[in-house]
């Protein structure tokens, strides 16, 4: 493909490459911050593309939508040229992605009577961005449910509006910004990346930078081709300049918590539960539906008290991570900056990651730190296979068949177990460690059986999607690797308990699986 052009002044865009010794470091398991940072670049200038090319879609479409998508693109280009940090700071947020591929599928298959398509979603951005910058402009949005949402910086509630109803943004020459509804006026109090007061560092304060990527050699890797905008990594910047300063309610809505980082009132943004080595804030908050469906709702913001329910498992999850598992860890101060709570999560822990939403992790509430950390690995996983799917393929183009993992109660196909295999293969690492630094001997006990379980498991799905027949060469070559770290795995002696809990797991599990969808053809088989 051909990138667009950057909103920011950059050289001439070309295709990322990836160091083939990074890309063999990714397969097995792990990769780093250099790998994190590299994937987060490659996010950012894809979801850049893709604003482009919703410019494009919507000047073909004509009309309302292409008058209003080409306003936003301007603004956003506009924004990018006072600061090329502010539309890395909106690009990268995890909102960002599902608003523009969501409005670009829709500006692609337009169909006769089907309803206008949300370029709201596209202007929202660009405001946000120009907000960051400081850029001041006026600018007008369609509330939805009562609530005008500026993605990284958070939302305004106006209670008494109704359907059809709109907000206008107002950024003054000072970079003053202000929302206005049915006569309310509520002031965006200042960008919620601060240490605040839920927040704070791990030690008590700030770890060191985790370093930069290194130059990519000659025999590296060419992935899919994206613009190199301004190189923004997941996560907003915090070089991002605040478009004001926070603490003071307009109009008497909206009062200051005394943090910068949300308000009670009308105002609602991130929480900052921890800030990672490096300075970057792992935030608590809410996406739009469209994110994540299954997210909770929270008609009045998530409240400080929830808030706190988090900030002690997350930051006991962050410091067994940082001190026992530091390959883990940097990979999440790296990349993962947004946690968002799930709703109706059935039995036991739920998580989940999206493709779209790189840098943010979907979970249930969190009951230990032990059993967050080895979530966070797990998604941080899916987090990375799901970027680096964005700049190579590893699959043949897919036929019918489904496959039995030894994760789910459902049959998966081949990019679904590819994905739970990678993401298992994490688990393994981690309760591998865990058997090596867990003091308590029921805790280390149960680490042998999960580590036993995980990595058989893992092991499984992968050498049945070497079998397949269905991956590329870059595809095999990636879940050799991991087929390599397996068989490692595999060597290790585990106590003869811990290991016939855990066969034991596996025979039943898959019983039960048979007995859920039936005799297991011969696509289905280990």
């Amino acid at each position: 493909m051909t990138p667009p052009p950057s909103p920011s002044p950059s050289p001439s865009p070309s295709p990322y490459r990836m160091p083939g010794a990074l890309f063999d470091a990714v397969a097995a398991g792990g990769g780093g911050a250099a790998a994190v940072r590299l994937l987060g670049r490659a996010e950012h200038s894809r979801r850049l593309a893709c604003a482009y090319a919703v410019t494009v879609a919507a000047r073909e479409a004509g009309g309302a939508a292409a008058e209003a998508t080409e306003h936003a693109w301007t603004l956003l280009t506009d924004a990018a040229h006072v600061s090329p940090e502010a539309a890395t700071a909106v690009l990268t947020h995890p909102s960002a992605g599902p608003a523009l591929f969501g409005l670009l599928a829709h500006l692609r298959r337009r169909t006769h009577g089907q309803l206008p398509p949300p370029v709201h979603w596209f202007t929202a951005l660009a405001i946000s961005a120009a907000a960051h910058a400081g850029l001041p402009t006026r600018a007008e949005l369609p509330l939805t449910d009562s609530w005008a949402a500026l993605p990284s910086l958070g939302r305004a509630h106006f209670p008494d509006t109704g359907p059809g109803d709109h907000a206008e943004v107002h950024i003054d020459g000072a970079g003053d910004c202000r929302v206005t509804a049915a006569g309310a006026t509520v002031r965006v109090p200042g960008l919620p990346y601060a240490e605040g007061a839920l927040g704070g560092s791990l030690d008590g304060s700030l770890g060191g930078s985790l370093g930069g990527l290194p130059d990519s050699p000659s025999h590296g890797l060419t992935g899919a081709g994206g613009a190199h905008g301004s190189g923004g990594t997941a996560g907003a910047s915090n070089s991002s300049r605040s478009p004001h300063s926070s603490g003071t309610p307009h109009d008497g809505i909206g009062t200051d918590s005394g943090s910068g980082t949300s308000t009670t009132g009308r105002w609602h943004s991130a929480y900052p539960l921890v800030t990672l080595d490096g300075g970057a804030p792992l935030l608590l908050d809410t996406l739009d539906p469209p994110c994540f469906p299954h997210s909770a709702r929270h008609p009045a913001g998530i409240s400080a008290t929830e808030a706190g329910r988090w900030a002690g498992p997350v930051r006991g999850a962050c410091r067994l991570l940082r001190a026992d598992h530091p390959e883990a860890y940097a990979e999440l101060a790296a990349g993962t900056h947004l946690l968002v709570p799930l709703t109706r999560p059935g039995h036991g822990n739920r998580s989940g990651s999206s493709a779209e939403t790189f840098g943010c992790v979907a979970l249930s509430p969190p009951t230990s730190a032990t059993g967050l950390a080895v979530t966070l690995t797990h998604e941080t996983q899916h987090n990375k296979l799901a970027a680096l799917l964005h700049l190579f393929d590893l699959f043949e183009p897919g036929g019918p068949d489904r496959f039995y993992a030894p994760w789910r109660p459902d049959p998966r196909p081949l990019p679904g177990l590819f994905h739970g295999a990678y993401a298992h293969l994490g688990v393994a690492r981690f309760w591998e460690r865990r058997r090596e630094t867990e003091p308590d001997p029921a805790l280390r006990a149960t680490a042998h059986a999960r580590f036993a379980r995980w990595r058989l498991a893992a092991h499984e799905a992968t050498t049945v999607a070497l079998a397949s027949g269905r991956l590329t060469p870059l595809g095999h070559r990636f879940a050799q690797h991991m087929l390599t770290t397996l068989d490692a795995l595999c060597r290790l002696p585990v106590p003869a308990p811990a290991l016939h809990q855990a066969e034991s797991a596996a025979r039943a599990h898959r019983a039960d699986w048979q007995t859920r969808n039936g005799d297991l053809p011969h696509r289905l088989s280990a």
